[in-house]
């Protein structure tokens, strides 16, 4: 029997690692985990998260479960997604019920705690979308739609001052509601995404250093370098050779 787990990230920060990728967590963040895989979180700061595991064997459900979880019965799939604020809120509600059913020794509880665990993930398969990308119907919150640009500023220049006018919104109180959420601010939040993209082309392309500086976003490749040890004690050749010995 196997089991497997979804992931969602309520608020703080971390790193997760999910088979040798190192992902840089906050709010929203959503994983599907399955039994085969490797991770373990590092670095958390006030990380609050949520862990629903399931064995996928004993779901009964006629639904299109394969279609709905990404890696079901070990399919292909993308493992890390993005919930909005709102999808966030739906689902919380349905995972306070679905551990008040699971609790209960009463008839039918089994079948009732399935039937929340297929509407939770019906739930987040309707309101997931990539990390760089919301639906441009999308109505979430600043927050969200902060988050979402920085995941998709890796190699360009991010200016907040911009994002507040298109946004018509305070630069204070945005600074101030993200680190409140994420306990990082925006700043440290997109240097640490970039640094762990960094990671992941050091250890899984054969790039050249200063290629891979420029591709995250640094136009000085000696900066990159202050960065990455900064952030993860030690060079970015010391880390592409320790790395490369694991594969």
């Amino acid at each position: 029997m196997i089991f497997c787990e979804l992931v969602i990230v309520w608020r703080g920060n971390g790193l997760h690692v999910l088979n040798d990728r190192p992902y840089r967590i906050t709010r929203g963040d959503l994983f599907y985990i399955h039994a085969d895989d490797k991770h373990s979180y590092a670095s958390v700061n006030d990380l609050v998260l949520q862990n629903i595991i399931y064995c996928p064997e004993r779901l009964k459900l006629n639904l299109d479960w394969q279609g709905a979880i990404p890696g079901f019965n070990a399919s292909a799939g993308q493992p890390h997604w993005r919930l909005g604020s709102m999808g966030m809120a739906q689902a919380r509600q349905v995972i306070g019920q679905l551990e008040h059913e699971s609790s209960q020794y009463v008839p039918f509880a089994n079948e009732m705690a399935e039937l929340l665990f297929g509407q939770l993930v019906m739930l987040l398969n309707r309101h997931r979308y990539t990390s760089d990308s919301l639906p441009p119907t999308s109505s979430e919150t600043l927050l969200d739609k902060l988050i979402t640009r920085l995941a998709a500023s890796l190699k360009s220049p991010f200016a907040l001052d911009e994002f507040c006018d298109e946004a018509s919104c305070s630069e204070r109180v945005l600074r101030q509601q993200f680190r409140q959420q994420t306990g990082m601010t925006i700043n440290q939040y997109l240097r640490q995404v970039r640094v762990c993209h960094a990671q992941y082309l050091l250890q899984h392309s054969r790039l050249l250093i200063s290629d891979i500086s420029t591709e995250c976003g640094f136009e000085d490749s000696n900066y990159f370098s202050v960065v990455f040890t900064r952030e993860t004690g030690m060079t970015p050749s010391q880390w592409r050779h320790l790395n490369s010995q694991k594969d």
